[in-house]
This record gives structure tokens, C-alpha cells and sequence, in this order.
């Protein structure tokens, strides 16, 4: 995972920072996160502490099984996308973006316990932009990872209620 990133092409760096809004962008992305009525089936909360990365923590429990009594594949998916997804949205002040693909890895499974997704911003462009996620157990090992690419929608995030609120 590399440590460098550039802006989409047409926003600079830190550009919600320079107008005093980026704290403002990443708590309002906090609780457009918590506001999604999917989020009220996992017990999970996102935290956004700078530019292009998110952190995820949740907790893998019987709930989330598959028939042979590990986690399912749906919350590796449903958490790394989030993850990937808030960290290029970090840049994106104005849009609602949707994910376009996403390329998933298991590495480990897990049964139960504390699992945290970090994502992180690789690169982007005016409407397209490239993130990566990652699982890591209360160990610290990595479970799985992905890399998905995001796009930006018609939809405001003003609009929005959870974002707005």
C-alpha cells in the first residue's frame, strides 16, 4: 500500500480544508454513514480523521455466519466498500459518489470479535476515483482487502438528510 496520493484531476489538495469545511465535510460524512438504515443491522461506526482515509469498526458475530460458522463474505463486501468509499469521498465535498466496481480478497476467516476496515484514497479524476480497504482482526492480522472504483453521482450531498443533518 503505497503512502503518496494525488488529487483528482480539478480539486487540489486540501481544498475543503482551505474555506474551514473539512471538519465539517468528515463529521457530516460520519453521520451520513450512521443515518443509512443498513447500518442499523451491524454494530459499527465510522471515523474519518483526515483527507482520504476512513476507519471502520465493527464486531463479527454469530449474527453475520455463514452455514459453516465463520463470517459471511456479504460483511468482508459491505465493510470494505464503506471503508473505500468514505476515503475517496473525503475529497468529494459537493457529490454523492457510487461504487462502479470492487475487487474483494479474502485472506483469513474470522468467527467473532472486534474487526476494524481502513480505506484509503489511491488516485482519481474529475468523476472517477480509486480507493483500497482492508480488514485486520483484534490481532492486527488482515483478513481481507479490496479496491474499488467510485464515481461521482447526480445526487448532492446537501440533499441527502443523514449528510445535511
Amino acid at each position: 500500500m503505497s503512502s503518496t496520493a494525488t488529487p483528482p484531476e480539478g480539486a487540489a489538495a486540501g481544498s475543503a480544508k482551505d474555506d474551514g469545511g473539512a471538519e465539517f465535510h468528515y463529521r457530516a460524512l460520519e453521520r451520513l454513514y450512521a443515518s443509512a438504515p443498513v447500518n442499523r443491522l451491524f454494530d459499527s461506526t465510522l471515523t474519518i480523521g483526515s483527507e482520504g482515509r476512513s476507519r471502520i469498526a465493527f464486531a463479527v458475530t454469530p449474527d453475520t455466519h455463514h452455514a459453516a460458522g465463520a463470517a459471511h463474505g456479504t460483511i468482508y463486501f459491505k465493510m470494505l466498500d464503506d471503508a473505500a468509499f468514505y476515503a475517496a469521498n473525503t475529497l468529494v465535498t459537493d457529490r454523492f459518489l457510487l461504487t462502479t466496481s470492487f475487487n474483494l480478497h479474502f485472506t483469513r476467516p474470522i468467527r467473532e470479535g472486534p474487526v476494524i476496515a481502513e480505506g484509503r484514497w489511491i488516485s482519481g479524476r474529475r468523476r472517477v476515483l480509486v480507493a483500497e480497504a482492508w480488514l485486520t482482526d483484534e490481532e492486527g492480522e488482515m483478513i481481507g482487502r479490496g479496491t474499488g472504483t467510485f464515481m461521482r453521482s447526480h445526487i448532492a450531498l446537501s440533499a441527502l438528510a443523514g449528510y445535511a443533518s
